[in-house]
């Protein structure tokens, strides 16, 4: 499938051919689903805590007789129905990251690349480089293509004056390309890709 390319300033630099295998995959929204999980689940932190019955600070000492005064019995005053007691079955740190099979998450990579490409939210761009690093001639350049929820994806590196000219627009990311993720992909609108990009993701996930 080919797609035109289109410079910062919105001119027109040839086309694009775009691999079917990797840009023409069937929309699978369960593969997308298993992803977007999967890297949510990575990134949480995991650092809740609550104090249990053996962690609160306090006496051990039994506070009345076991029998005889009519209320409860009690060990200690570190129960979870005393008041300043321990929390029973509260969160721990731990690891929210779950395993996801390399190729399934390939496929998943390829699923948000195509359903990008079906729906028309795909711009190819010859480079993205930009001559300063202020951010209203870059805001305009984007407005011109009708953009302003993007992912923007280059090459093994990015351009210092493009990354900061991106820097303070809401809604406007920018990743090189091994950076390139589902899940970012599909929380904006529109993804933009560089050839460079296109290249380097099509090599890593063709096959």
């Amino acid at each position: 499938m080919k797609i035109e390319v289109k410079t910062l300033d919105g001119k027109d630099a040839g086309d694009i051919t775009l691999d079917k295998d990797v840009f023409g995959a069937e929309v699978r929204d369960d593969v997308l689903h298993r992803a977007v999980n999967y890297q949510r689940a990575a990134r949480q932190a995991g650092t809740h805590k609550t104090k249990e019955r053996s962690e609160i600070t306090g006496t051990g000492k039994k506070p009345w007789r076991q029998k005889g005064t009519g209320r409860a019995r009690a060990g200690d005053l570190k129960r979870n129905i005393d008041r300043g007691g321990g929390v029973v079955h509260g969160p721990r740190v731990r690891d929210h990251s779950h395993d996801l099979p390399k190729k399934v998450r390939q496929m998943a990579m390829r699923v948000a690349l195509s359903a990008k490409a079906a729906n028309g939210q795909l711009i190819v761009l010859d480079e993205a480089k930009a001559k300063d690093h202020k951010t209203k001639p870059m805001a305009a350049a984007l407005a011109k293509m009708g953009v302003d929820s993007a992912l923007i994806v280059g090459g093994q590196e990015i351009d210092a004056n493009f990354a900061r000219g991106c820097a303070n627009l809401p809604k406007i990311d920018v990743l090189p390309s091994q950076g390139a993720n589902v899940y970012d992909i599909l929380r904006r609108d529109t993804l933009i890709l560089t050839k460079d990009a296109v290249a380097q993701l099509t090599e890593k996930l063709k096959g």
